[in-house]
């Protein structure tokens, strides 16, 4: 099964998903989490811009190439809203998700739920922790249910 995870990138979320999903016959993909090479890739493959706004514009476009694909590829996406900074662009993977039919699974803490009412009733599943997304995995993959 392939799992795509996207959204916040400034805590170890993925790592604690893949971890605990080791022993499960699952594809891990998402963005780029390094958030200054994210930012910089198209200025340095397309050369260099001298305004923020389309030095902006080229990375985000070729990120939306990666991201595209991942979310078209996968089976589930995993779409994490962290407690900081606002993330526009998980909402609009969510929403790309969504759009193509995709099980889509949204994990964010309860200060969210009014902000995110509409995501989360897009979803299939609206979680809290890695752990519940691991729990989802492993129940829809081999119909067990956690100890």
């Amino acid at each position: 099964m392939k799992v795509y995870l996207s959204g916040e990138i400034h805590t170890d979320w993925r790592d604690q998903i893949t971890a605990a999903a080791a022993d499960l016959d699952v594809t891990f993909a998402g963005p780029v989490t390094d958030h200054a090479a994210s930012d910089d890739c198209g200025v340095a493959i397309m050369g260099a811009e001298d305004q923020k706004f389309w030095h902006d514009h080229k990375g985000a476009k070729l990120n939306a190439i990666r991201t595209r694909k991942g979310i078209e590829s996968a089976d589930i996406v995993v779409v994490r809203f962290g407690d900081q900074y606002k993330q526009w662009n998980a909402a609009f993977d969510a929403g790309m998700a969504a759009a193509l039919g995709k099980s889509l699974i949204v994990m964010h803490g309860p200060d969210h739920q009014h902000a995110l009412k509409e995501v989360d009733a897009a979803a299939l599943a609206v979680v809290e922790t890695p752990k519940q997304v691991v729990e989802i995995l492993t129940y829809v993959l081999n119909g067990t249910l956690p100890d």
